[in-house]
C-alpha cells in the first residue's frame, strides 16, 4: 500500500511539475509576445511622429508661400490703385482743358 501511494504521489508530483512548466512556458511566451507587441507599437508611434513632423514642415512651407503670395497681391493691388488714381487725374485734367 505504501509503494502504491508513493508511486501515485510521484506521478502526481511529476504531473504537477509538468503542468507548472507548461504554465511557465505559456507565461514566458505571453510576455515575449507582449514585448514584441510593445516594440511594434513603439516603432509605429515613431513612424507616426516622423510623418507628423514632415506634415508640419510641409504646412509651414505652404504657409510661407501663401504669405509671399499675399504680399505680392497686396503690392499689385496698391500699384493698380496708384495707376487708377493717376489715370483719373489725367482724365480730369484733359476734361478741364
Amino acid at each position: 500500500m505504501k509503494k502504491t501511494a508513493l508511486k501515485i504521489s510521484a506521478l502526481i508530483l511529476a504531473g504537477a511539475l509538468t503542468v507548472g512548466c507548461a504554465n511557465t512556458a505559456e507565461i514566458e511566451a505571453t510576455a515575449n509576445k507582449a514585448a514584441a507587441d510593445a516594440a511594434a507599437a513603439a516603432s509605429a508611434a515613431e513612424a507616426a511622429r516622423a510623418a507628423a513632423d514632415r506634415a508640419a514642415q510641409a504646412a509651414a512651407s505652404a504657409q510661407s508661400t501663401a504669405d509671399q503670395a499675399l504680399s505680392a497681391a497686396t503690392e499689385a493691388q496698391a500699384c493698380c490703385e496708384a495707376n487708377r488714381e493717376s489715370m483719373e487725374r489725367m482724365f480730369q485734367k484733359s476734361m478741364s482743358k
